[in-house]
C-alpha cells in the first residue's frame, strides 16, 4: 500500500476518459495487444471470450472486465454483443493526450514507455481479477452505462459529468479491492504545502534548508519524511518541477532559453541547458524543434 500512497502523491487520481462507446457487434476479434491505460468492458448482452496474460475468461451478460495497462490480451465476441467500454486513465499524467487506445498487433510498448499508465494491483500489492466482482454490482453497472452515455455528447456539461461518473467507477474499484492505507502506515501529510510553495518560489534560490525551516523540521529529518511521502529527495522533486515548467514555456511560449532559465530558477543557461538534457535527453532547442 506504500507504493500506492507514494504514487498518488506525485500522480494524483484524476480519472480520465481516452475512448467511450457502446459496442454493437456481430461475432468480432481484437487481435493480441498490450494497453498503455485501462479499458472496462460490461457484457450488456452476448458471450465473449477474453484472454488476459495467458488466461482465458468467458464472459457473458452482465460481467465486467476490467484490464490493466501493459496487460496482453486478445478480446473475442463470441456472438452477437452489446459490450459497453471505457479506455481511461487512472493517474494524472501531463502527457495524456498524447496517450492512444493500442492498436490490433501492439505488442511491444518500449516505444511509449513513458505514457504507461501504472497498474493498480502493483501499487496497492492486491489482487484485483479482471472479472470484477463487486459488492454494490447494479450500481456500478448503472453508473458505468451513464458514464458511457454522457461521453457522446459533446458539450462540457455531460462530458464533465461522464469524467465525474468514472471518478465514482474508480473509487468503488479501489474500496473493493484496494482499501485505504492504515493510519499506522500512512505517509504524512505534514509537507501538503510543497508543491503550490515551490510553484510559487519556481524562480527563487530555493534550497533544502529553507524548505526543511519551513517545516520548523532538522534538514535530514525534513528529508526523511519528504523521500517518504513524494518518493524521491526534494531536489529531484524541484529539479522535475523546474524541467515540466521548461517544458510547458518551450511548448507554449516564445521566451529565450536565457528568459526560461531565469523563469524556472536555473542560475544560467549553462545550468538549465545541462539539468534539461539530464531529465529529457536532449537540449532545450531541440525539444522546442520537436514541439
Amino acid at each position: 500500500m506504500q507504493k500506492l500512497t507514494e504514487t498518488i502523491n506525485r500522480m494524483p487520481v484524476v480519472p480520465y476518459i481516452r475512448q467511450c462507446d457502446f459496442a454493437v457487434r456481430k461475432p468480432w476479434v481484437m487481435p493480441e495487444r498490450r494497453l498503455l491505460d485501462y479499458l472496462l468492458i460490461y457484457v450488456q448482452e452476448g458471450d465473449c471470450c477474453f484472454e488476459v496474460d495467458d488466461k482465458a475468461y468467458r464472459m457473458g451478460k452482465g460481467d465486467i472486465c476490467f484490464i490493466q495497462p501493459n496487460s496482453l490480451n486478445r478480446l473475442e465476441g463470441l456472438t452477437n454483443t452489446v459490450t459497453p467500454f471505457a479506455h481511461f486513465d487512472i493517474f494524472y499524467h501531463a502527457q495524456r493526450e498524447e496517450s492512444f487506445p493500442t492498436r490490433a498487433g501492439q505488442t511491444n510498448l518500449s516505444a511509449y514507455s513513458h505514457l504507461l499508465q501504472p497498474r493498480l494491483d502493483e501499487l496497492a500489492e492486491a489482487k484485483i481479477p479482471v472479472k470484477l466482482k463487486l459488492d454494490n454490482e447494479i450500481k456500478f453497472r448503472n453508473t458505468f452505462l451513464k458514464v458511457v452515455e454522457w461521453w457522446q455528447h459533446p458539450d462540457p456539461v455531460m462530458q464533465l459529468k461522464a469524467q465525474t461518473g468514472l471518478s465514482e467507477i474508480v473509487v468503488m474499484i479501489m474500496e473493493q479491492y484496494a482499501p485505504g492505507v492504515p493510519a499506522s502506515k500512512s505517509a504524512p501529510a505534514a509537507l501538503s504545502w510543497v508543491t503550490s510553495y515551490l510553484s510559487f518560489h519556481l524562480s527563487d534560490p530555493v534550497g533544502v534548508a529553507d524548505m526543511a525551516k519551513r517545516a520548523n523540521m532538522s534538514v535530514s529529518r525534513f528529508n526523511e519524511l519528504f523521500k517518504m511521502q513524494y518518493g524521491m529527495t526534494p531536489h529531484q522533486f524541484l529539479l522535475d518541477m523546474r524541467v515540466n515548467h521548461a517544458c510547458e514555456l518551450l511548448r507554449e511560449s516564445a521566451l529565450s532559453q536565457e528568459k526560461i532559465a531565469a523563469y524556472c530558477g536555473f542560475s544560467d543557461i549553462h545550468h538549465f541547458s545541462k539539468a534539461f538534457r539530464g531529465r529529457m535527453g536532449m537540449a532545450p532547442g531541440e525539444y522546442r524543434k520537436q514541439q
